[in-house]
């Protein structure tokens, strides 16, 4: 309904109000809402089956799972929407961002970049220890491209850069690259383009704490059971344990409010610097136990404070 696609574009969204079937044509309805059905010529059964066989190597883990692509892409849906990038990018580059969100966390078995480089994983060798996870993720993405016929170099080349951007290793990285280019943000300009389809990638993969409480916190839950799971296992193997991830240790608001004030925050309000009509509320107290980081969009519409093409 129109109703539905019109709630599709919002940070308030409830994914846990869908099962994944339904997910499956929310997808495609995104597809087809940004005009990529029609713009790329792409054939409906060939979307279909490219969205199954991502549904199909995402893995049953408690957090990075198929629901989670689904927040990711939704999330990034939204912001395309909310900031008028149609307007601003190419099609190709809206195309990237949405396929990239889609693919992001490919055959993800929980466990993260650390433990992989510690536990000197098949992956950990293969990569020599640089973004196993996110490069295993494209290779993933990439085949099942190719599979379906919908890989492009231009695509691949792209899609890697904007999924090698959710290392969060590289995320000061990436975000004083942004701030540095801020003031004379130029939408013609490729390289500027590049950092925002990175920057709204990583907004898009750590946004569950800028969407309502009650969508909020259950995947909190499920985020607090994968690190737990990871870091028995790392105690069982003689592993260092990650301090945020040991069950011993953390608590639901410390888990938060450091990650909210240090990483979240920060690259939300950068963001918000570009598109003004992005309003981010912080949490009204340095140690609020709650999750209450909010994203609104300030109507009617979303100019961004620099040159656009």
């Amino acid at each position: 309904s129109e109703e539905v696609r019109q709630y599709l574009k919002t940070p308030t969204f409830d994914n846990w109000q869908w099962e994944d079937a339904e997910i499956m044509v929310l997808l495609q309805v995104m597809y087809t809402d940004l005009d990529f059905i029609a713009t790329f010529r792409i054939e409906p059964e060939v979307l279909q089956q490219f969205l199954f066989e991502v549904y199909r190597r995402y893995n049953n883990i408690p957090f990075h799972n198929f629901k989670h692509c689904f927040c990711v892409t939704q999330m990034m849906y939204g912001l395309i929407w909310l900031t008028d990038l149609r307007r601003k990018m190419d099609a190709i580059d809206l195309l990237i961002m949405l396929t990239s969100a889609v693919c992001h966390d490919l055959d993800h078995a929980g466990y993260n970049n650390a433990y992989q480089i510690n536990a000197r994983t098949e992956l950990a060798l293969r990569y020599n220890d640089i973004s196993p996870l996110e490069n295993h993720h494209c290779a993933v993405a990439f085949e099942i491209l190719e599979r379906v016929r919908l890989k492009t170099d231009l695509l691949a080349r792209r899609l890697w850069l904007c999924i090698l951007a959710t290392d969060m290793t590289r995320h000061n990285e990436i975000l004083n690259k942004f701030k540095s280019i801020l003031g004379g943000f130029d939408f013609s300009n490729k390289e500027h383009k590049d950092l925002l389809m990175m920057i709204l990638i990583k907004v898009s993969d750590i946004s569950n704490e800028a969407r309502p409480m009650e969508v909020a916190e259950p995947w909190l839950d499920c985020l607090l059971q994968e690190f737990f799971n990871q870091s028995d296992v790392e105690k069982l193997e003689g592993l260092p344990v990650s301090p945020f991830m040991d069950r011993d240790k953390v608590t639901k608001p410390s888990s938060q409010i450091g990650f909210i004030r240090f990483v979240l925050l920060p690259l939300f309000i950068e963001l918000a610097n570009l598109f003004p009509c992005l309003e981010v509320r912080k949490p009204p107290q340095p140690h609020d136990r709650r999750l209450s980081l909010n994203l609104v969009v300030v109507p009617p519409s979303c100019s961004s404070t620099s040159s656009t093409r």
